[in-house]
């Protein structure tokens, strides 16, 4: 077990490199899949989902390898459709892993996956989609079992654009007979960023970042090299550090675009986000004021996973900020921990109102969820005095080493292992 010792009050300065997007990376492995040769995934984060998904991908029978920050994927050697119980329960991402197999090998047998406990997040979509498809899919004991002999390219229209379901279609469509055509589909940064793994596999992919995606063609390239984009949450949440503890940084390889809501809240509030070249500079000098509702919602809306370290953030703004949470009904579950340092914060089902109070202070705090623990630490680069955030095992999960960016920049935190 580890924790982070933090001590606030320090202002931040200097400049970041934002590393690769877990949500890209995750699925953007599991397509290695679909290619009968070698594929070279750069930009990988060092992340505990990423170990995870590299587990799957050996057992499975692909031969994988890291190099610095590339993972080279030799799935020609495949020879299992089955994930064992151990494996899925790791992380929610893992149930992308059945449009691929099944894609594939025609079969693909699983338990439902596990990760964060934000809640109910039925696997329904992604299996009425698949089904869709020409794929017959049983369930037992909490098991998967699907089979399709030939899958059919298809009209399939999700009712709500979920991002998991999306990439699974996505993966099964490129071994589908015909064209499918996806409606309401996801339109995050990540699947656009799978669609271009899928196209330089050589697919015929079109429409993806808008809500109609069609697939045709089959991949066949049997060598595939592939950068993943920069992590528009982990950027996020180093501009709420710097929200949260005060100073400039810079922040390296961000879209701009991808982190739109973000930057409106936060600039809202009172920091100062201008681009120098290639830079992204976020600046906070004086208090921050409360900002305007921030309702979450799938992109390009304000994201989830952004939604607790700029809470953190926004918790000594001067004001009253309104957040309504509609994608997931635990993403609160850092709320109470707030509290314990200080926070004014009253959550009433969706909603939470964050009344900004002058100072927060430091404790011993524990991380829920990814997000969760992330909010924490935003929240402690803050503080007076020092806090010990524990259960870092969540934010492993997404953050490379979120202590030594951080402190790169100022903060005074380490990480300690009992």
């Amino acid at each position: 077990m580890s924790y982070f010792l933090i001590n606030g009050g320090r202002r931040l300065s200097g400049e970041l490199t934002v590393h690769g997007a877990k949500n890209s990376v995750l699925p953007i492995l599991a397509a290695t899949l679909l290619v009968k040769g070698h594929s070279v995934i750069e930009n990988c984060p060092d992340l505990h989902d990423v170990s995870c998904t590299v587990a799957i991908l050996r057992h499975l029978g692909c031969k994988v390898e890291r190099q610095g920050g590339a993972i080279a994927v030799d799935a020609s050697t495949l020879t299992r459709t089955d994930i064992p119980d151990a494996l899925m329960r790791e992380m929610r991402s893992s149930i992308v892993f059945l449009g691929a197999i099944l894609g594939r090998c025609g079969v693909a047998d699983m338990s439902e996956p596990g990760g964060c406990e934000l809640g109910l997040r039925p696997i329904d979509l992604h299996l009425s989609a698949l089904r869709q498809l020409g794929a017959l899919i049983t369930t037992e004991g909490g098991r998967l079992h699907c089979v399709a002999g030939a899958l059919t390219g298809s009209d399939v229209t999700l009712a709500f654009p979920s991002v998991g379901a999306t990439e699974n279609l996505l993966l099964a469509a490129c071994c589908a007979t015909g064209r499918t055509t996806l409606r309401n589909a996801a339109c995050e940064p990540e699947i656009v960023d799978l669609c271009h793994f899928l196209a330089a596999a050589g697919v015929g992919v079109r429409g993806a970042g808008t809500p109609t995606i069609t697939v045709e063609g089959a991949v066949t390239q049997s060598t595939v090299r592939h950068g993943i984009i920069a992590d528009r949450i982990v950027a996020a949440t180093y501009m709420a550090a710097v929200a949260s503890a005060g100073g400039s940084v810079a922040l390296k390889g961000v879209d701009r675009e991808a982190v739109a809501t973000a930057i409106d809240v936060l600039a809202r509030a009172g920091c100062e986000v201008s681009n120098d070249g290639a830079l992204l500079v976020v600046t906070r000098h004086k208090r921050l004021t409360a900002a305007p509702t921030v309702r979450t919602m799938p992109y390009p809306g304000f994201p989830t996973d952004a939604q607790p370290p700029v809470m953190a953030a926004l918790a000594t703004a001067a004001g009253t900020t309104l957040f309504i949470e509609t994608m997931f009904e635990n993403r609160y579950r850092h709320v109470a921990e707030l509290v314990r340092m200080g926070a004014t914060i009253k959550v009433d089902g969706r909603a939470a109102v964050v009344c900004g109070v002058e100072k927060l202070h430091g404790c011993s705090v524990q991380s829920a969820d990814l997000r969760g623990g992330a909010a924490l630490t935003v929240a402690a680069l803050g503080a007076e005095g020092t806090t010990r955030v524990s259960n870092l095992h969540y934010v492993d999960r997404g953050y490379d080493a979120l202590e030594t960016a951080l402190a790169s920049v100022g903060a005074d935190i380490t990480r300690v292992i009992d």
